[in-house]
């Protein structure tokens, strides 16, 4: 069987060249023998799985994809274009959903990661408006997270953290009426980019740094983390969908951060260790022996999991699951191990 090839998306200006935002690691996958082609994410997007493909040469056989976030109905025709072609993504469709989407892999990691509760709703990603739950659905979900405390709310795959105080961050679950207020707002600014539903998360706290704007620590220290925080919903983003988020603190350079790690697995091993691609250069060592058993247990073959330490030192805790074909790369790191391990998968 033929070395697989990679996918990346084209420029959406000129489809004969890469999307800006993967060129590097297109010159680095050159400079390695990785063969590539591109596809169309915005026909991926709009459902012409058929037109996305058609630079990817027939009768390929193997083939990864290192792009922008798809959902999982889109990847799933993303993948049956490819077969009628002759070529296989190495992550399933199912496979794919379950590592990128909350509901998919939360029993897996659950204990290991913040309580959460979710609620599937009608349209959620259909390009049309979603009615956001009204305090009658909430309330279940909330008296699953015990009915009291501090939580966050999101989608199957992202939140929206710069919106932090209105559609991000619940004081206390025991206000229902706020609950309906941040959750209603949240479904309002994802819009026809919700993910499957609405999530509720408990909020945590971790070991923090002050990170400027320029992406350098500014001093230590701890605080709240958000258990499950970020996220930019646009359609377009890559990374795991949810990396550490927290609220900006008043001052003009920075905001405290969780100190937090983005792992990339490769069946079942950790192939590749660095900061979240929101903090690069932040130095994070996790411990793997609680998470190396669930990612196995878990079953996809190219993962990745973020990572952040609770502010009282107990251990680490899983902030996120993602598929790692679509899981962005943090600056400053070498991915060469992992791309030589993909090529070799």
């Amino acid at each position: 069987m033929p070395a697989p090839a990679f996918l990346l998306p084209a420029h959406p200006l000129d489809p004969r060249r890469v999307d800006p935002q993967f060129a590097w690691e297109a010159r680095l996958l050159r400079d390695l023998g990785g063969e590539q082609y591109l596809v169309d994410h915005d026909a991926l997007l709009a459902g012409d799985a058929h037109a996305a493909v058609r630079l990817v040469p027939a009768g390929r056989g193997p083939l990864w994809y290192r792009g922008w976030m798809l959902p999982s109905r889109r990847y799933a025709e993303f993948a049956a274009a490819l077969s009628e072609r002759g070529g296989q993504l190495l992550t399933s469709p199912p496979g794919y959903a379950s590592a990128h989407e909350l509901p998919g892999w939360y029993e897996v990691f659950e204990g290991a990661t913040p309580q959460s509760a979710w609620l599937p709703l009608a349209g959620a990603g259909g390009g049309g408006g979603v009615e956001p739950p009204g305090a009658e659905r909430l309330a279940p979900a909330v008296a699953r997270l015990g009915g009291q405390g501090p939580a966050i709310v999101k989608d199957y795959v992202k939140s929206r953290k710069h919106e932090w105080d209105e559609a991000c961050y619940i004081p206390e679950l025991a206000d229902l009426p706020a609950v309906e207020r941040v959750v209603a707002r949240f479904v309002e600014l994802q819009a026809e980019h919700l993910a499957g539903g609405v999530v509720l998360r408990r909020f945590e706290e971790y070991t923090r740094v002050e990170w400027d704007t320029r992406g350098a620590p500014s001093g230590g220290g701890s605080g709240d983390g958000d258990g499950g925080g970020s996220g930019d919903g646009d359609g377009r983003g890559s990374g795991s969908g949810d990396a550490s988020g927290g609220r900006r603190e008043a001052g003009r350079d920075g905001r405290r951060r969780a100190v937090e790690a983005r792992v990339w697995w490769l069946d079942g091993e950790p192939v590749l260790v660095g900061p979240h691609p929101d903090l690069p250069g932040c130095p994070a060592a996790p411990d793997l022996s609680v998470v190396r058993p669930l990612v196995r247990a878990l079953g996809c073959r190219f993962v990745t999991t973020d990572l952040a330490e609770r502010a009282d030192g107990s251990g680490w805790r899983v902030v996120e699951v993602g598929d790692g074909q679509v899981s962005e790369l943090p600056r400053g790191i070498d991915p060469s191990g992992l791309l030589i391990a993909l090529l070799a998968a």
